[in-house]
């Protein structure tokens, strides 16, 4: 299974210390960020964050970026036009 959220991390070192976070409290999954182009505010500019695994908790995962301070959501196709 494959779960994609958006969240407002914009920085490689930040982005770093999210995964290593939640491979601590999720070690039976993967997370990576891809990076996006923050031209506009978020939720319009955003990074992704990619879960793979065979459960995955998405609201647990959404509510641990958001105790780091970080905006985190599903990623809604056509948010913004």
């Amino acid at each position: 299974m494959i779960e994609v959220l958006m969240t407002n991390v914009k920085s490689e070192i930040l982005s770093i210390e999210i995964v290593q976070f939640l491979e601590r409290e999720h070690p039976h999954l993967k997370f990576d960020f891809d990076l996006e182009d923050f031209n506009q505010p978020y939720p319009c500019g955003h990074s992704i964050l990619r879960i793979e695994g065979k459960t995955i908790d998405v609201h647990l995962i959404i509510q641990q970026v958001k105790s780091k301070g970080m905006e985190c959501d599903f990623l809604v196709d056509k948010m913004c036009v």
